[in-house]
């Protein structure tokens, strides 16, 4: 079992920036996948951005150039820095961990955090 731990969200005005932190229950070691989905009101579930253990950062279209996904494995967290927000990326943010433990493959997610772009 993993627990994860958001914080982080609120209010911003448009081009402004916010930090997500995502502390999980374990070490990040034991983790293949962490990152960030958001969901907006009326919409799916989307991807944000995944760091995986071994490998390259992942971004969807809408990050790429704005969000960087980074991690401190001494803190075992994982942080989404947001910058030059725009009001289409008020939603939900949704931490999550993918675990492999052989042939089984375990998600996790947190809570859930709210960002709220507007003037």
């Amino acid at each position: 079992q993993v627990q994860l731990v958001e914080s982080g969200g609120g209010l911003v005005q448009p081009g402004g920036s916010l930090r997500l932190s995502c502390a999980a229950s374990t070490s990040l070691f034991n983790i293949n996948t962490m990152g960030w989905y958001r969901q907006a009101p009326g919409k799916q579930r989307e991807l944000v951005a995944a760091f995986p253990r071994y490998g390259s950062r992942i971004y969807a279209d809408s990050a790429e150039g704005r969000f960087t996904i980074s991690r401190d494995t001494a803190k075992n967290t994982v942080y989404l820095q947001m910058n030059s927000l725009k009001p289409e990326d008020t939603a939900v943010y949704y931490c999550f961990a993918e675990k492999v433990v052989g042939t089984s493959t375990t998600n996790y997610w947190g809570q859930g955090t709210q960002v709220t772009v507007s003037s």
